[in-house]
């Protein structure tokens, strides 16, 4: 079983379809007319796909239970096709295709089980998803790209006492949402070179400008201080969105100090110099942060 514990959280639909064919318009009209011997044959397969959509998990090994928040199950008949629609709703880290296509499965086969005593001909002819939405795939593709800088702020770093890893760790997230990193610097926990820093990637046009470190509640952990001066449009559901993230992994998230908004252009996120925190930063706010990018550029909504 795939691990989700770093996705997070969103309404997540899906929808699937079953098809049946039946070899005569007799069998249709005992479906219409009540006259099935097993019973009402839409209602019945109905509750069935209701339990299996409630059970995938169950039955597919690879399935992580979830809480199922919504289902509907619909029936149609066009000549001797009956089309089974089968539309699940969640609030979770993945996604609810697999429960609709195996709602679609059961609620087919109930169909197939009913009918077979008065028609041997009957057939379930496919099973497939139609739409999904829901997590990293509602993403719009951004129209152009991202000019990216990675600042680590760390005394310790900058004198070469210790190894960078939540800068390194931080660039290689953003690869994995096809951003470029182009400017990568170490520096002190001093206010004026972050700040000078911070002003030369603002002037060089630099869009997005990650610092990490400096977040905390030590003396020198100053970052935010220093770069609150220089945002001019604070996005405080970022970080909201960043620590409650965290929140769930840790209770010592609620500690962080980071701050997020446009210097300008450029969006300026400050994340923990941790490399658990700032990996945990970057997945809870991406891909979804680069929304801002369309918004602030005119792209829509």
């Amino acid at each position: 079983m795939n691990t989700i514990t770093r996705k997070i959280t969103t309404l997540r639909k899906a929808v699937a379809e079953a098809t049946l064919l039946v070899s005569s318009a007799d069998t249709i009209a005992a479906i219409q007319n009540g006259q099935v011997p097993k019973g009402n044959v839409f209602e019945f397969s109905r509750a069935a796909g209701l339990l299996g959509v409630k059970r995938t998990s169950d039955m597919i090994p690879d399935c992580h239970p979830l809480p199922i928040e919504y289902t509907a199950i619909t029936h149609a008949i066009s000549d001797l096709t009956i089309t089974v629609t089968v539309e699940v709703h969640t609030i979770y880290k993945t996604g609810v295709e697999v429960e609709a296509m195996h709602g679609a499965s059961v609620t087919a086969l109930t169909m197939y089980d009913m009918l077979k005593p008065i028609d041997k001909g009957v057939e379930i002819t496919g099973i497939r998803l139609l739409k999904k939405t829901g997590g990293k795939s509602d993403r719009k593709a951004l129209q152009h790209s991202v000019k990216c800088a990675v600042v680590v702020c760390s005394d310790s770093i900058a004198a070469g006492e210790k190894t960078d890893l939540s800068g390194k760790a931080i660039i290689a997230k953003l690869e994995g949402w096809g951003i470029d990193t182009d400017f990568y610097q170490v520096v002190p926990d001093d206010a004026p070179t972050i700040e000078r820093t911070a002003l030369a990637l603002k002037a060089a046009n630099y869009r997005l400008a990650i610092f990490t470190g400096g977040t905390g509640l030590s003396p020198r952990d100053i970052t935010p201080d220093t770069l609150s001066g220089l945002v001019d449009r604070e996005i405080p559901g970022i970080m909201e969105a960043a620590r409650s993230y965290g929140q769930l992994r840790t209770p010592y998230a609620m500690l962080s100090r980071g701050i997020a908004g446009f210097a300008g252009d450029m969006l300026v996120i400050t994340v923990p110099g941790s490399l658990k925190g700032a990996e945990e930063t970057i997945d809870a706010l991406f891909p979804h942060v680069l929304h801002v990018f369309g918004i602030a550029g005119g792209e829509g909504h």
